[in-house]
C-alpha cells in the first residue's frame, strides 16, 4: 500500500517536473530579453557619462548564457536560437549592429528610441513566461494525476 503510494507520489511529480521543463523555452526568452534590456540601460547610462570604449564596457557587463555568446559572436553573424522570432532575430542584430556605430549623440538618440520598445517586450516576455510555466506545470500536473487513475 505504502510503495504503491510512494509510486504514485513519484509519478505525479515526475509528470509535473516535465510540465516545468517544457516550459524552458519561455524561461530563455525572459532571461534574453531581460539580459537585452539591462544591457541597453548600461550602455545609455555609459554613453551619457562615461564612455568607456565599447570592448572595454562589454568586459565589465555580467552576460550569461546565450546573450552572452551572441554579443562576443561577430556582429555580421546569423543569431540562431530557437526561441525568437525572425522579426525579433533581426531586432536584436540590428540592435547589436548600432553597438558602437557612430558618434556620441546619434548613438544615444537610437538608444533612447528602443528603450520603451525593449521594457516593453521584457514585460511581455516575463508575463508570458510566467504564464506559461504555470500552464505547462498544471497540464503536467494534470497527465501525472490521470497516469496514475488509469495505472491504479
Amino acid at each position: 500500500m505504502w510503495l504503491k503510494l510512494l509510486l504514485c507520489g513519484l509519478a505525479i511529480a515526475f509528470c509535473a517536473l516535465l510540465g516545468k521543463f517544457a516550459a524552458g523555452k519561455y524561461r530563455a526568452r525572459k532571461c534574453f530579453f531581460s539580459q537585452l534590456c539591462d544591457l541597453n540601460e548600461r550602455f545609455l547610462s555609459e554613453l551619457k557619462y562615461r564612455r568607456t570604449p565599447l570592448p572595454d564596457f562589454l568586459k565589465t557587463c555580467e552576460l550569461t548564457g546565450d546573450f552572452r555568446k551572441i554579443v562576443q559572436a561577430p556582429a555580421e553573424s546569423e543569431i540562431k536560437l530557437s526561441y525568437l522570432t525572425d522579426t525579433e532575430k533581426a531586432d536584436v542584430r540590428n540592435y547589436l549592429l548600432q553597438l558602437g556605430r557612430g558618434d556620441s549623440v546619434s548613438q544615444l538618440g537610437f538608444f533612447e528610441n528602443r528603450r520603451t520598445s525593449l521594457l516593453e517586450q521584457k514585460e511581455r516576455t516575463a508575463k508570458e513566461a510566467k504564464e506559461r510555466e504555470e500552464l505547462y506545470f498544471k497540464l503536467g500536473l494534470l497527465a501525472g494525476l490521470a497516469f496514475v487513475i488509469l495505472i491504479v
